[in-house]
């Protein structure tokens, strides 16, 4: 008999997971007991919190990875699978935004967030799907976001390569339900990080996002973990293919 939300011993691989989200969800499931690796170009600070980690008794491993070179995406999940023996739990997590007017942005501004929100988290999906598929019950979470579903201003990139994450992961669900992996995504709103201050010193942008989210308030890191960890846990077996949004309410409108 399997434990909801018990996800002991299952190897999670984090991309972005060098800050914010990704280092808090890591921090988070190796607490609820967890293997984690690591994914992130900064190496300093993925040792830091690998340190940090195995200091607390967690078993973890970091990779240092620019996930727009997708070619060496098979060498990095054999790596992960080879220290742990498994990977279980995939969070695509790495995400990049370029706030432009759409008539500023530019061919490699277009591309870089492509690249990373919607080409990176199918390819990692694809290098770490014979693993998942050995775990037997296997778990994808892409992070997504609200602008999947609405516009905003100087977000077209975004909002299109956050569109294409909702069909990711509805077309990869379907295909891999027999292969019993689980396929969703997470749609946050607006979250409140050092990342994102300096966007919320502006207090009309601020008004005017608030005034969209009928909770009343800018998200946390802590409001995603509970979600997270449904997701990557037995509770969750038979959903696939859906994101859920924690947006406070704005999608609703």
């Amino acid at each position: 008999m399997c434990l909801l939300f018990d996800i002991t011993n299952k190897t999670v691989v984090i991309t972005g997971a060098s800050q914010g989200i990704g280092k808090e969800i890591a921090f988070f499931l190796a607490k609820k007991g967890a293997n984690i690796a690591l994914i992130a170009r900064n190496s300093g600070k993925l040792e830091n919190i690998v340190n940090e980690l195995r200091s607390a008794g967690h078993e973890s491993i970091a990779i240092s990875q620019d996930l727009k070179k997708v070619s060496e995406l098979n060498k990095t999940m054999k790596k992960i699978y080879d220290f742990f023996g498994s990977i279980d739990i995939l969070i695509n997590n790495a995400g990049v935004n370029i706030a432009k007017p759409a008539e500023r942005i530019t061919e490699n501004d277009w591309d870089n967030v492509i690249d990373i929100n919607l080409k990176s988290a199918f390819f990692c999906c694809q290098a770490a799907g014979d693993y998942l598929k050995k775990s037997n019950n296997g778990k994808i979470i892409t992070m997504s976001s609200q602008m999947a579903k609405v516009g905003y201003y100087d977000r077209v990139a975004y909002c299109s390569s956050k569109g294409g994450v909702t069909q990711l992961t509805k077309s990869l669900a379907v295909e891999w339900a027999r292969e019993k992996i689980n396929v969703n995504a997470i749609a946050p709103t607006f979250i409140k990080t050092p990342m994102t201050e300096s966007m919320f010193e502006d207090k009309e942008f601020k008004r005017n996002v608030l005034n969209k989210i009928p909770l009343g308030r800018l998200a946390t890191i802590q409001d995603l973990l509970g979600t997270v960890l449904f997701l990557s846990s037995h509770s969750s077996d038979m959903i696939t293919g859906q994101t859920i949004y924690v947006d406070g309410g704005w999608t609703i409108w």
